[in-house]
């Protein structure tokens, strides 16, 4: 029998009565789940508990707030193990991979814990003659989550413990391909000493989306997912009076220069390139040497890397990548494959036969290589989320900068180079929200913030660090006068500090 996978409302497991999705082992390609998926109501019910909590965690002070997730995070800390475990079982990734993930989350959970020096006001005396003028940033009210399959637990981890720390509710929908995290974090955050109701998880799809996009409680969204459903995400949202902040997809290009050391530009290649069978956002899937000396020096050396990758099952311990998350996706991603062959593009290394022993049945697709492609082609233009890197060689570096700049995603960028100013410019001239110079994925610490730019970023806010708390409170400014201090009668003008 397989296990049914609840919500969690207003502090408890709740079962659903509806329809559920099933859920897979990736490496296996056994269903072992059943997930409950919520209707409007159920969703409305979540809603609703979090509406009714959020008054009095409001007028929670912030060291209280910062304490229970302190608590939190020593829960995740001591069980980060049992938390991968369930993580590489649903995504398929490796598990050094999902302590990884946990960890980047930790460190915004940590961040949180700072929320009373997060939420201090700013105070100006005498800005006019015994008048005083002082900021609050209070919180929205009920918030919702909305997240992808591909970080079960750090992509959540980016957007509740800010929006807490802040004096929100939260609701959260994760993927329905990757429920069982979210109930984890629920049930520990409830043994961290969290209100009922502060915290919520609805399991479902579309009509659960939707449902949160709609209701009149929710006060901001935050989205991590495909452009096509972060712009709809961000267009329905708004239309509706909410705040939103919604991260779209990418095509991360890493340019190698001349002079750059390229053993250590191979290296970050592999990692960026196919970890987490390059299920990543940040994810590099382009990358661009500069002069054809240095691309066939490139090719040389990553591609017998590429070929000797170790793929196995998350459970293996040697495993370096999984497989894909689903059946569906294993196929979109070969798709992908054969569109580059088709439109001319060299494949030197080809994943698609890849054959794991004891997991035949496994979403396994192997490394994949494709040199000489073009930025025409599909495979350049369109985001794989696989383990696919094209290889798209430019004459010099403005030519280079030139493609990056062109393309629709904006989400992150590299360069490897030895030359200082060089890597100045680059990261003055890209049109990125992320930019690395000698690190291939630069996604910020948790006190900075997550983000791009064009077609990866919908909405006026990054995530997590200084943005987070800024999406998640209204600004009020204060102007004080004590009776003490007036001296003159009523005045029918414009006001203005003297």
């Amino acid at each position: 029998m397989v296990e049914r996978i609840p919500h969690f409302i207003n502090g408890r497991r709740v079962p659903g009565t509806g329809r559920t999705a099933s859920v897979f082992n990736p490496a296996t390609g056994q269903q072992t789940g059943a997930v409950a998926l919520a209707s409007a109501d159920e969703v409305r019910g979540a809603v609703a508990a979090a509406a009714a909590a959020a008054p009095d965690w409001a007028e929670t002070t912030p060291l209280r707030r910062a304490r229970i997730l302190n608590r939190f995070l020593r829960l995740l800390e001591d069980r980060a193990d049992q938390l991968a475990r369930v993580i590489s079982a649903e995504h398929g990734k490796v598990h050094s991979d999902a302590l990884g993930e946990i960890q980047r989350g930790i460190e915004v959970v940590e961040f949180a814990t700072a929320a009373p020096q997060l939420l201090k006001s700013e105070m100006t005396e005498n800005v006019g003659t015994r008048v005083d003028s002082h900021s609050l940033r209070q919180p929205l009210g009920v918030v919702a989550g909305i997240t992808p399959f591909n970080f079960p637990a750090m992509v959540p981890m980016w957007m509740f413990p800010v929006a807490l720390a802040c004096g929100n509710t939260f609701v959260l929908k994760p993927s329905e391909r990757v429920p069982s995290a979210a109930i984890l974090l629920a049930e520990w955050l409830k043994e961290a000493g969290l209100p009922d109701g502060v915290f919520n998880v609805v399991q479902g799809d579309k009509v659960a989306v939707d449902a949160l996009l709609l209701d009149q409680d929710v006060q901001a969204v935050s989205f991590v997912g495909s452009t096509p459903i972060a712009r709809y995400v961000y267009e329905t949202a708004t239309a509706t009076g909410k705040r939103a902040q919604a991260l779209g997809g990418a095509k991360n290009h890493m340019v190698v220069m001349p002079d750059a050391d390229l053993d250590q530009a191979v290296d970050a290649l592999m990692g960026a390139a196919y970890g987490s069978a390059g299920e990543r956002c940040m994810a590099v899937s382009v990358v661009v040497p500069v002069g054809e000396a240095t691309a066939e020096a490139l090719i040389a050396r990553l591609e017998p890397r590429v070929r000797a990758l170790k793929v196995g099952p998350g459970t293996d311990p040697a495993a370096e990548m999984g497989p894909l998350v689903t059946r569906p996706h294993f196929e979109k991603v070969k798709g992908y494959v054969d569109a580059g062959v088709a439109e001319g593009a060299t494949l030197l290394v080809d994943g698609r036969g890849l054959r794991v022993p004891g997991h035949e049945d496994g979403f396994f697709i192997g490394g994949t290589l494709f040199d000489h492609v073009t930025t025409a082609m599909t495979i350049y233009q369109e985001e794989i989320f696989g383990p696919v890197l094209a290889i798209v060689r430019a004459p010099d570096y403005a030519a280079a900068v030139a493609m990056i700049n062109a393309h629709a995603y904006g989400n992150g960028t590299a360069i490897f180079t030895r030359d200082g100013d060089t890597a100045r410019s680059f990261a003055h001239e890209i049109k990125a929200g992320m930019v690395g110079v000698n690190v291939p994925i630069p996604v910020p610490m948790a006190f900075h913030s997550f983000g791009g730019w064009k077609a990866s970023l919908f909405g006026d806010h990054h995530m997590h660090g200084p943005e987070g708390v800024r999406f998640y409170t209204r600004l009020k400014t204060i102007t004080t006068r004590w009776p003490t201090g007036i001296r003159a009668g009523a005045e029918f003008v414009m006001p203005t500090m003297k």
